[in-house]
C-alpha cells in the first residue's frame, strides 16, 4: 500500500514499507538513528518520527488491524538498557526520542512485548558488537511491535529469539515476533 513514508515521498531512505495481508495492514519500519546528537541526523530522525506518528494516527482512525513493528531505534525506557552511562549522549535515549515512542503508545498502540512482559526488566533486542557486549548481556531494546487496538486484543504470545544473537555470524539485533488468535 505504500512504499515509503506517507507525506514524505522525496525522501529517497528506504525506511517504510506497508502492505495489506490476509485482513491485516502490517507495516514494516527502520527508524533513523539519529547520532551524532545534538545535529541534522537528530533533527532528521525527530521529524521522521513526527511523520511517523501523524501517519499511524490515520491508521488507527481507519479502525483496521495494523501492525508497526520494526528497528524504531529507540530506547522506550530506562530498564529497556543495560546499567550503562556510556550510552548517554546517544540519540536512541534521548528524552525528544522516547518522548516520539510515548507519544504512538499515547495514540492508543500497543507494544506486544511490554503487553506480554509488563515487569520484565531485560527484553533486550541488540547488543552491541563492541565491548564484549552479547556475553555480557548488555542490550538495549530498539526493536518493537506495535499493535492497534483491534489486533491488541488478538495477542496470544510475543518474543524476542535471542538464541539467533548467538549464532555463527550474526546480526546485532535479534528478531522480535508475535502471536495472535
Amino acid at each position: 500500500t505504500h512504499d515509503g513514508l506517507p507525506g514524505y515521498e522525496a525522501n529517497k531512505q528506504s525506511r517504510y514499507i506497508e502492505a495489506a495481508v490476509n485482513g491485516i495492514v502490517i507495516a514494516c519500519l527502520y527508524a533513523p538513528n539519529g547520532n551524532p546528537q545534538p545535529g541534522p541526523k537528530f533533527q532528521y530522525k525527530l521529524a521522521w518520527h513526527a511523520r511517523l506518528e501523524a501517519h499511524a494516527e490515520q491508521l488507527l482512525d481507519t479502525g483496521l488491524p495494523v501492525v508497526l513493528a520494526g528497528d524504531y531505534n529507540i530506547v522506550p525506557e530506562p530498564r529497556d538498557i543495560y546499567a550503562t552511562r556510556s550510552y548517554d549522549d546517544n540519540a536512541l535515549v534521548q528524552p525528544e526520542s522516547r518522548a516520539a515512542f510515548a507519544a504512538l503508545i499515547d495514540q492508543g498502540w500497543t507494544d506486544a512485548l511490554r503487553k506480554v512482559f509488563p515487569r520484565e526488566e531485560r527484553l533486550y533486542t541488540f547488543w552491541d558488537y563492541r565491548r564484549n557486549r552479547w556475553p555480557r548481556d548488555a542490550g538495549l531494546r530498539l526493536d518493537h511491535i506495535l499493535l492497534s487496538k483491534k489486533l491488541a486484543r488478538k495477542l496470544k504470545g510475543a518474543g524476542i529469539d535471542r538464541e539467533v544473537r548467538g549464532g555463527e555470524n550474526p546480526s546485532d539485533h535479534a528478531p522480535v515476533w508475535m502471536e495472535l488468535r
